[in-house]
């Protein structure tokens, strides 16, 4: 495997990041996942958009593009797969020990590994951690992922693949990797981003291309929600067929499935949507 680091593609075994960067030592990075078929890259334009909010957002040096879109063409290139998950990790870089930062450039890393496509439908939990809507954190996506490390063992020890989280008003907010919508009187919903949720770009798409509301909602609306789906890079748009211990039967329901459909068809003619 071939990995991009320090401005060229290395074996995996010298891929080495010192034990003294900001984003290992305190989490001081951010990252972007994207989806990678056949050698492309799904949605590049909008994951580097997102990558530079996310680097302005911790004080990082905006990355430079072309040096991040030629790295993940390279690895692409470097490793043929039919079906992968691409990485993007972007760091602080080289520091002293604790939260100031240093005067090193940050570490680019890019890698690739090998994905599944996910099923049609999943199990989901609800977890009792909350979201903070009012971090210094929110909305960006960063390498500081611990309570979604915790979260997601607590999904996989109830047999589910993914849990989701309120945020500190009570209110439906997001999954440890993924945005969650409900269907209400035939109408696909998702939290809005003011609910501390990430700015999905899988989300966005689907919201675009299917009319999708974003709506302040209750966590209990999960007890009443006709159909429930998950949106992420790697699930696309993905139904949920248990919740708990509510099981909604038929899933993907009508809704759910037409979402799909829709995805399927708009992301495959055009793989790089602005």
């Amino acid at each position: 495997m071939k990995i991009w680091l320090g401005g060229k593609l290395r074996d995996a075994d010298d891929a080495r990041v010192s034990v003294l960067d900001h984003g290992l030592t305190v989490g001081d990075g951010v990252f972007e996942t994207l989806k990678a078929q056949n050698g492309r890259a799904f949605a590049v334009s909008r994951h580097l958009d997102r990558l530079a909010v996310s680097a302005r957002g911790l004080g990082l040096p905006e990355p430079d593009r072309d040096e991040v879109r030629h790295a993940c063409e390279a690895v692409l290139a470097a490793n043929p797969l039919p079906y992968g998950r691409l990485r993007i990790t972007y760091t602080g870089g080289l520091s002293p020990l604790g939260s100031d930062r240093g005067t090193a450039r940050p570490t680019l890393v890019v890698a690739l590994g090998e994905a599944k496509p996910s099923p049609d439908s999943t199990a989901v939990i609800t977890v009792d951690w909350v979201r903070n809507e009012r971090g210094a954190l929110t909305g960006l996506k960063t390498t500081s992922y611990a309570e979604n490390v915790l979260a997601l063992a607590r999904a996989r020890e109830q047999g589910a693949s993914e849990a989701l989280f309120a945020n500190t008003v009570g209110q439906l907010c997001e999954g440890t990797g993924s945005n969650v919508f409900v269907v209400l009187d035939g109408v696909p919903h998702t939290p809005p981003l003011s609910s501390g949720c990430l700015a999905g770009i899988t989300r966005a798409l689907t919201a675009e291309w299917t009319g999708a509301r974003e709506s302040v909602l209750p966590m209990d609306v999960l007890d009443r929600a006709e159909e429930i789906f998950l949106t992420s890079t790697l699930r696309d748009v993905q139904a949920v067929h248990r919740i708990g211990d509510r099981t909604l039967p038929g899933a993907p329901g009508p809704v759910t499935a037409k979402a799909m459909r829709v995805f399927a068809e708009r992301s495959a003619a055009d793989p790089d949507p602005v």
